[in-house]
């Protein structure tokens, strides 16, 4: 009998416990059961999926609770458009937010054959780890890109490629997310709005002189783009011209005068198209 005790009560015991515990967690889970808003599912079933992290939540499930419970716009989602952004608008019982298509662009011209490698770079086949070699770059333009290729890793919808040693964005494939923009350690990739077609490639600050050293085709900040612009649509600061897209009309007078040619078309104009054909 005492062996029998020995060995009931400890199991009555661990029972009556298990008991106890069990009804505290059914008791603390409708207690502090937390309703989760129907919106944040049916938002969820309407997004594309790509978890790209464009919209700046990470992936989609992050992105409908913000929209529901955080206060996100609509119109984040690039790879979903307007058309997405119209069906969350409805979801949500607000008026649709506009947005304006984006696409990547490189602001950087400087292939090897137009601006010089000051190293031979062999170590981790990736952007940012060449990025904190002595002097920032293994290009003698350290503002220029770097041509490792780490924005074609993380673009998942395919558009990036590397083309003649530098990073490349397909328009017919870019959604406009912003991964790689996000990823490039020397801000060399921008988001353009779509219709825009005239833009500089060149992202150094450098005065012209220390330009010319470095990159035959880089802005020398010379302010003949801005002069020749009929709608004031160029800006030079920091020796750095700028297309302000609000006011470009792609008319080109600035790219027929820019003494480098660091201006230019996204996109070939008719005429750049006929002249090589």
């Amino acid at each position: 009998m005492t062996s029998m005790a020995g060995v009931l009560y400890p199991v009555l015991i661990l029972g009556a416990l298990g008991l106890a515990f069990g009804a505290m967690l059914a008791f603390a889970s409708i207690k502090f059961f937390v309703k989760t808003d129907e919106r944040v599912s049916r938002i969820r079933e309407i997004l594309p999926g790509a978890n790209c992290g464009g919209c700046g939540y990470p992936g989609c499930d992050g992105y409908a609770d913000g929209i529901v419970n955080g206060g996100a716009k609509t119109n984040l989602c690039a790879a979903g458009g307007a058309a997405l952004a119209s069906g969350i608008a409805e979801i949500m019982g607000v008026e649709s937010e506009a947005s304006v298509p984006v696409r990547a662009f490189l602001k950087c011209a400087g292939a090897p054959e137009r601006s010089k490698r000051t190293a031979i770079y062999e170590g981790i086949l990736d952007c940012r780890s060449a990025a904190v070699v002595p002097g920032g770059s293994p290009n003698a333009c350290p503002f220029g890109c770097i041509g490792l290729g780490t924005c074609v890793k993380v673009c998942v919808f395919g558009a990036m490629s590397i083309v003649g040693g530098l990073a490349s964005a397909d328009p017919a494939k870019c959604i406009g997310c912003g991964t790689c923009v996000a990823i490039c350690p020397k801000s060399v990739l921008a988001l353009i709005p779509r219709a825009s077609n005239v833009q500089v490639a060149c992202n150094s600050n450098w005065r012209g002189p220390d330009v010319k050293r470095a990159c035959s085709v880089g802005c020398i900040g010379c302010g003949i783009c801005a002069r020749a612009c009929p709608e004031g649509a160029i800006t030079v600061e920091r020796n750095l011209a700028s297309v302000d897209a609000s006011k470009c009309v792609n008319c080109g007078a600035c790219v027929a005068k820019c003494p480098t040619k660091s201006i230019g078309y996204v996109v070939p104009s008719q005429e750049e198209i006929r002249a090589s054909a």
